[in-house]
């Protein structure tokens, strides 16, 4: 099949007297361009073909298909009566008659036909219209003089190249720039913001420019109460100079604004207009005033109601910017829809405005604000399925229940269970039943529509920034992966937005107590480590036989490993341990001690988004997040010059738990480049550090850094990178240090299914912690050169809503190999991980 498929001939279907158009060449002034906007002007494109090659995949599978499956299925059962005859044993006539309709036949061509592509054939009417098309482009570039001229070259049997060779002359710039604004109020708003023009003498003449200062004009004027002023109400009047080579004159027209009066246009002076009422409706029966039940005025806000008023007046004139005696202003309507939005009480808000016709000087306008309620109680259930290294098979499912306006001031509670159990070869199973993980637990989130801080923030954080502050508190409880974990959670949370590109998120209090309710049970999880340990013990004679079960080996229930490990770090050295044995074991606890050992964070913290992404379709963007994390400071000061207990290792304790104390930093960019025919390059970089200090000598596993995975370095599994050079010998492997750089492109393949190829580079250290083998530590620039490198390709197929991700990473580079095998000797399919995902990974 695959033979048939390539040497199949791309003409195939192309007439007799047509030819297939292979390539488009734009000569720009005598040199070849390869700008997208510019090839985008063309009407006729050839044969897309498959990203850094010269194959036309599309194409091929268009030519593998049949026009007519079904009429050449039955044509061939009329000329083979005997295997008709044969189909008609098995099946009945009727189903062999429609087997022409099956998949097999028709469904597979029909497959070919939608994900193929007909062949492009070359067109001189195309031609004609893409000169046209381009000499627009350069015009509105400034090029008033280009000439293009076209010529078409024969590729071999049935196949051309066309050629467009454009000579654009010298672009005309702008001389001098004039206006001409009948309405006074107009004018002198213009003079006050001339210098924010985006068209300037001495530039080049660009139709784009001329486009954007329209466009600021007219959100200039409606943000200053020209309610009836359009775009369109701007216009140019161009003259070139003739005394004056590739100069121009620009006349900036705003005529008064037309009216109809009667049967007649007339043209009538543009008004500034203030609002003189805001009614708000709470619901779509109070639009009429007659039926209105309960109405209420306040801070010269008029509030209706149907029905008894089920919101506190503060609640709903608070995300309202539009005001009684203000001006009329475009931007203050736009921030009041985001503003009643962003309660989340409310369906999107209709606001209009009309004349009030009680102004003889017809200059005043009532805002008409209406609101239709959302349901009081949401019901929100899910249900998910998950895969992971870990956990082999997971099912999970949540029951939410969201209610609005709990105390009439559009506040919304969240409460949320949810519950999970999984099975997993990785965790200890001495019952061997399939579900030996499982995870259940539950959060309740308060939100408010404000602010709630002890001193008033309105100047510093006024409302136009929509703050919300949030109350959140969880248990989470693990069961029957070892070592089993009961965490609380408690979460105070401030966010504000200061403009549409930029958001704060504080964490003013984000406390979480990890207990683990099983440590002795920690060498059934962390079986490398236990493995390790056990293999130490064998080498030595005099260690205690209780210590081991019947095979041998170190118990672990019944505390055989952990007994070995005390006495192998006896002070005394009674097993006559050698020095890099005491080392290995010393290591092993160290990091037992601290996997096991019960958390008490309690953090603050601060998170900056800095995004031009306007949608989520806008693929020319960047993205940047900046967070700085503190823990354990406050509390550290707190108890500084109070008596307290201390935990075996010296440090201070609450409730006999030793409290973390770090600082954390984390910065995370991405970066969108859109080339155009669906085709994207993003890249992303990471860098993160937590640094212990005071209470603490390492970072809490929950806070520390992994690496590998679907959403991270993808020639790795989760947890299996890293440290450093260490090779990823134990279970799960952390540190607090981290380095990513992701680059991806991404390209259409046809219809709704997208390829990508990429290239991922990271890896994790400890720095500034207990840990001091070189292996593992970060020793400055030099370290880099222990970035692991995978490299792989990608399918997705796009469902509109969320996109299907399967990723094949090869590991490129191992660091921690020896040397002279670490680059491209796992680069391998029995090597490679092959990664499942939902949405792309960045």
């Amino acid at each position: 099949m695959s033979i048939s498929f390539f040497s199949c001939s791309i003409t195939e279907k192309v007439p007799d007297n047509r030819a297939l158009l292979i390539d488009n060449t734009i000569m720009e002034n005598g040199k070849k361009t390869s700008k997208e906007e510019v090839i985008a002007q063309l009407y006729q494109h050839p044969n897309s073909t498959f990203p850094m090659t010269n194959l036309r995949l599309r194409l091929y599978l268009y030519n593998l298909a049949k026009p007519n499956a079904d009429s050449l299925y039955h044509i061939w059962l009329k000329n083979n009566p005997g295997k008709e005859k044969t189909l008609e044993s098995i099946l009945s006539k009727k189903q062999v008659d429609r087997l022409g309709e099956s998949f097999i036949i028709s469904g597979i061509n029909n497959f070919l036909i939608k994900t193929g592509e007909a062949p492009v054939l070359y067109d001189s009417l195309r031609t004609n219209k893409s000169i046209i098309r381009l000499k627009n482009y350069y015009f509105n570039k400034g090029y008033f003089d280009t000439k293009i001229t076209t010529k078409v070259d024969t590729m071999g049997a049935k196949k051309v190249k066309n050629t467009y060779s454009i000579a654009t002359g010298e672009p005309y710039t702008i001389d001098s720039i004039s206006t001409r604004i009948s309405t006074k109020e107009l004018d002198e708003l213009y003079q006050t913001s001339i210098t924010k023009s985006k068209i300037k003498p001495n530039t080049v003449f660009d139709v784009k420019n001329f486009e954007e200062e329209r466009k600021r004009l007219a959100a200039d004027f409606r943000d200053n109460g020209a309610y009836y002023f359009q775009e369109l109400n701007v216009r140019y009047e161009v003259d070139t100079i003739l005394n004056k080579k590739n100069k121009a004159n620009i006349e900036l027209i705003i005529d008064p604004r037309t009216v109809k009066s009667g049967d007649t246009l007339i043209q009538v002076p543009f008004k500034i207009y203030k609002v003189s009422d805001v009614n708000i409706f709470t619901d779509s029966s109070s639009k009429n005033k007659e039926i209105v039940l309960d109405s209420v005025q306040y801070n010269n806000f008029n509030i209706y109601s149907s029905t008894k008023l089920q919101y506190k007046p503060k609640a709903l004139t608070d995300a309202v910017f539009i005001t009684k005696g203000s001006t009329f202003s475009d931007f203050k309507r736009v921030l009041t829809s985001r503003s009643i939005s962003n309660l989340r009480m409310f369906n999107y808000p209709v606001i209009e405005y009309v004349e009030d016709k009680r102004d003889t000087t017809g200059q005043s306008l009532i805002s008409n604000i209406y609101l239709t309620s959302r349901k009081k109680m949401t019901f929100n259930p899910s249900l998910d399925v998950s895969h992971s290294n870990i956990q082999d098979f997971g099912i999970g499912g949540s029951v939410g229940l969201l209610f609005r306006n709990v105390f009439k001031g559009a506040e919304i509670l969240e409460i949320n269970l949810k519950g999970s159990m999984g099975s997993s070869r990785q965790m200890s199973n001495p019952n061997d039943v399939f579900f030996n993980v499982t995870e259940y637990g539950g959060d309740v989130k308060l939100t408010f529509p404000r602010l709630l801080f002890p001193i008033n923030t309105d100047r510093l954080i006024p409302k136009s920034m929509l703050p919300t502050t949030s109350m959140s508190f969880g248990h989470t409880k693990q069961r029957n992966i070892g070592l089993d974990k009961n965490s609380f959670t408690a979460i105070i949370n401030y966010s504000w937005l200061p403009s549409r590109r930029n958001s704060f998120s504080v964490d003013l209090a984000n406390i979480q107590y990890i207990r683990n309710t099983n440590p002795t049970n920690y060498f059934s999880v962390y079986k490398s480590s236990y493995k390790r340990l056990n293999e130490i013990s064998k080498d030595y004679q005099n260690v205690d036989p209780s210590y081991y079960d019947n095979n041998g080996n170190l118990t672990i229930s019944e505390g055989g490993s952990n007994m070995f490990i005390k006495d192998a770090l006896d002070p005394n050295n009674p097993l006559n341990i050698n020095q890099p044995d005491h080392k290995e074991i010393r290591s092993i606890e160290e990091r037992r001690v601290r996997l096991s050992e019960n958390n008490l964070i309690i953090a603050s913290n601060i998170t900056f988004t800095n995004t031009t992404r306007t949608n989520i379709a806008d693929n020319e963007f960047y993205t940047l997040k900046a967070k700085v994390e503190s823990a354990g400071g406050l509390m550290n000061l707190l108890m500084k010059n109070t008596s307290s207990k201390e935990g075996p290792t010296g440090t201070k304790t609450i409730m006999d738990v030793e409290f973390s104390q770090y600082v954390k930093t984390e910065v995370d960019y991405i970066k969108y480049w859109d080339l155009g025919k669906k085709r994207v390059i993003a890249m992303r970089l990471f860098g993160g550090l937590a640094i212990p200090y005071g209470n603490s000598s390492s970072i809490p596993f929950s806070r520390s850094y992994y690496s590998g995975g679907s959403n991270d370095n993808r020639g790795w599994q989760s947890y299996r990178l890293g440290p450093g050079k260490s090779g990823g010998i134990n279970d799960f492997n952390e540190a607090n240090m981290k380095l990513l750089f992701s680059t991806e492109y991404r390209f259409n393949i046809g219809g709704k299914w997208y390829g990508a190829l990429f290239v991922d580079a990271s890896n994790i250290w400890n720095v500034f912690d207990d840990i001091n083998d070189d292996s593992y530590t970060f020793n400055g620039v030099s370290s880099l050169k222990d970035m692991a490198v995978a490299s792989g390709l990608g399918l997705r197929y796009d469902f509109s809503f969320f996109v299907f991700r399967l990723d094949l990473g090869f590991k490129t580079y191992n660091p921690a190999e020896d040397k002279g095998r670490k680059w491209f000797k796992e680069f391998s399919f029995k090597d490679a991980v092959f990664n499942v995902g939902i949405n792309y990974p960045f």
